[in-house]
C-alpha cells in the first residue's frame, strides 16, 4: 500500500481515538459526520467531505464510527464500491445482518475489521497468553465487570436505534468472554430497571451467565452508573491450579495467582502507557491488509458477539435462557 487514505464516517467521542490511531501511522484522513466533522478536521489535519458517498470515493479504507444502528448500512456501502472497512462494534443489530454484512465483503473481496479494542488492551491479551499456556490449568470460571457513567446522546437509550447497556458496553466483555473460552452454548441475562417502551433507565445494570461450549461459565456485569462516577473495569479467570485478574481500580498489573513450588508470586508487566489500545487495533487492521493475513478481530468474531448479545436481549425478554446454535465445522476450526 502507498499513501494511506483512510474516510471516517461519524465525528462522535470515539472517532477522535480512531482519527488520532490514522494520523500517527501517517494516513491522508476524510472525515464527513452531520455534526463536528470541522472540529475533528482541525485537530487532526483530516479534510472535511460533504457527503458519505463522496468520501468513499475518495479513499482505500472507511472507517465507521457512527451510532451502532447505522453501522451495516455504511459498511454495505462501502463494501459495494470496493473498499475495506473498519467498523465500531457492534457490526449490526442482528446476527444475521451482520453476516450479511461479512458475505458482501467476502464476495466483493474486501475486509472487514470489526472494532473490538479490548483485544488490544494488553492486560486482556496476556490474560490470552496465559490461558493459552496453560499458567492456570483448565479454565473453569469467568468474571468481567464494567461501569461508568452513563453515555449522552440519546440514542444510547433506545435498544431498537441500537442502543442499550449489553450491546454498547457489555458487548466488549461478551467478546473478550468468547476470546478465552470459546462459543457459547447458551445465554441467560437480566436487567434491572427493566427498558420499558425502549428507553433504557440510568442508572442501569445488567448480568449475563454465559455458558461456553468448552463447559466454562462466564459471568459478565455492566453498569451504566451516575455522571462522574469514574470508568472501571475488572476481570478474573479461575482455573484448575490458579487464577488471573486485573482490576483497573488497582494499578495496571495484571496479576497471576499460580501454583507454584515455591510459593512465589508471579507478576506479568504492566500495560506501556505509551500506546493507545486503539492505535494498535488500527495498525493490526493496516498490517493485515498489506500482510494478506487475519488481523486479530475477524469478521466472524464480530458476528459472534453480536449474537450473543442477541441472546441476551432475547432471554431477558423470555425471563429463560436462550440456546445458540452448535458452529459449523468451519467456524469450530477457527
Amino acid at each position: 500500500m502507498s499513501t494511506l487514505t483512510v474516510g471516517l464516517i461519524g465525528a462522535g467521542g470515539i472517532s477522535r481515538v480512531h482519527a488520532d490511531a490514522w494520523r500517527a501511522l501517517g494516513a491522508v484522513g476524510y472525515v464527513t459526520s452531520v455534526a463536528g466533522a470541522e472540529e475533528v478536521a482541525e485537530e487532526f489535519g483530516f479534510t472535511v467531505v460533504d457527503s458519505v458517498d463522496a468520501l468513499i470515493e475518495l479513499v482505500d479504507i472507511v472507517d465507521i464510527v457512527t451510532p451502532s444502528s447505522t453501522h451495516a448500512e455504511f459498511a454495505l456501502r462501502a463494501i459495494s464500491r470496493g473498499r475495506n472497512v473498519v467498523c465500531e462494534k457492534p457490526l449490526a443489530p442482528t446476527a444475521d445482518i451482520a453476516a450479511g454484512v461479512a458475505r458482501a465483503a467476502a464476495e466483493a473481496g474486501v475486509r472487514l475489521f470489526p472494532a473490538h479494542v479490548v483485544r488490544y488492551m494488553g492486560e486482556y491479551r496476556r490474560i490470552k497468553e496465559r490461558i493459552d499456556a496453560g499458567a492456570i490449568g483448565t479454565v473453569a470460571v469467568q468474571r468481567f465487570s464494567r461501569a461508568g457513567a452513563a453515555p449522552q446522546a440519546p440514542w444510547f437509550f433506545s435498544e431498537r436505534a441500537g442502543g442499550g447497556v449489553i450491546r454498547d458496553l457489555m458487548i466488549h466483555d461478551i467478546d473478550q468472554a468468547i476470546w478465552f473460552a470459546g462459543p457459547v452454548a447458551e445465554v441467560y441475562a437480566v436487567q434491572n430497571p427493566p427498558t420499558v417502551d425502549d428507553r433504557v433507565p440510568a442508572p442501569v445494570t445488567s448480568h449475563v451467565v454465559l455458558t461456553h461450549r468448552s463447559g466454562v461459565i462466564s459471568h459478565v456485569h455492566g453498569s451504566w452508573v451516575a455522571a462522574g462516577m469514574p470508568f472501571r473495569t475488572s476481570v478474573e479467570i479461575a482455573g484448575s491450579e490458579g487464577r488471573l485478574r486485573y482490576d483497573s481500580a488497582e494499578d495496571t498489573t495484571l496479576r497471576t495467582d499460580a501454583v507454584t513450588d515455591g510459593g512465589d508470586a508471579d507478576y506479568l508487566p504492566p500495560m506501556s502507557p505509551r500506546q493507545s489500545p486503539y492505535y494498535a487495533e488500527i495498525a493490526d487492521f493496516v498490517a493485515a491488509i498489506a500482510e494478506q493475513r487475519e488481523a486479530r478481530v475477524t469478521a466472524a468474531d464480530g458476528i459472534e458477539a453480536v449474537a450473543v448479545t442477541e441472546a441476551a436481549y432475547a432471554s431477558i425478554a423470555a425471563g429463560t435462557a436462550i440456546s445458540l446454535p452448535a458452529p459449523t465445522a468451519a467456524e469450530a476450526s477457527r
